[in-house]
């Protein structure tokens, strides 16, 4: 069970990894139109991750309250819409294709604050496959190993070009190949650190079971909503970025439902 749990926590990062990699054999710049696919994509899984995996189990474990299971999960929700909130005003960081910081004014590298910016929205998720994974570690949050290594995967698959798209713009920037692979699989570098200190709290973290997997969920949809939607629809009018929204949704919905 240790391993499984060890395995699960780690795949998110893999999949950072593997995407940063993809500055050491490709072209310095991602092709505007391959990039918002691959955030559309990326927002599609957050989306249906944040439903399938996180709020429906919340609502399904709230159902002794009967009418009023919704509680936890909309209470849940809005604390991870609030500390996202929190975070976005409280760290330094910019988004990408912004040439405007966010937070408090610093004097912190271009690099670091745009590291910094997806490491704010790794966090969340991070958290959530650490709640899942305590949830089934419980053994009564009728959570199984399957759904876990479900969001796991589903986590890993939009971490994918989310690696691709921070690592291949700093090599842009001038940065070197070695130091752009590094700040991109860093940035992802919180999720198991995330995950971990969450599974090692789970005393703690199963009794509020429905309001931690909601509250992943509402951190997960601020970061769809404030950034990588815009990023997606960003330029010259194009449907690639809803189109692989969809797929992205439906990759994560089948994989929770199918492992689940």
């Amino acid at each position: 069970m240790q391993t499984e749990v060890f395995q699960g926590i780690l795949i998110p990062f893999f999949g950072t990894t593997l995407g940063s990699a993809c500055v050491l054999f490709m072209k310095n710049r991602l092709n505007q139109m391959v990039q918002r696919a691959l955030t559309g994509f990326a927002a599609g899984v957050m989306v249906a991750a944040s439903v399938w995996s996180l709020l429906i189990p919340a609502m399904e474990q709230s159902e002794p309250m009967g009418k009023l299971s919704f509680l936890p999960a909309a209470a849940g929700f809005w604390f991870g819409i609030l500390f996202l909130l929190l975070l976005d005003r409280a760290v330094p960081h910019l988004h990408m294709n912004s040439s405007k910081a966010e937070g408090p004014k610093s004097s912190l590298q271009k690099q670091v604050l745009l590291v910094l910016a997806v490491t704010l929205h790794n966090l969340p998720e991070g958290m959530a496959v650490g709640v899942v994974y305590a949830g089934w570690l419980s053994g009564d949050a009728g959570i199984t190993a399957m759904g876990a290594l479900a969001l796991s995967l589903g986590i890993a698959i939009q971490n994918f070009p989310e690696g691709a798209i921070i690592s291949m713009p700093l090599r842009a920037e001038g940065v070197s190949k070695g130091k752009a692979f590094l700040y991109g699989t860093l940035s992802g570098a919180v999720e198991p650190v995330g995950a971990a200190l969450t599974i090692l709290a789970a005393g703690f973290v199963v009794p509020l079971l429905p309001y931690l997997l909601s509250f992943a969920a509402g951190a997960m949809v601020y970061v769809v909503v404030e950034e990588l939607i815009p990023e997606m629809s960003e330029g010259k009018h194009s449907n690639v970025g809803t189109v692989l929204f969809a797929a992205g949704f439906t990759v994560m919905m089948v994989l929770d439902v199918a492992l689940g």
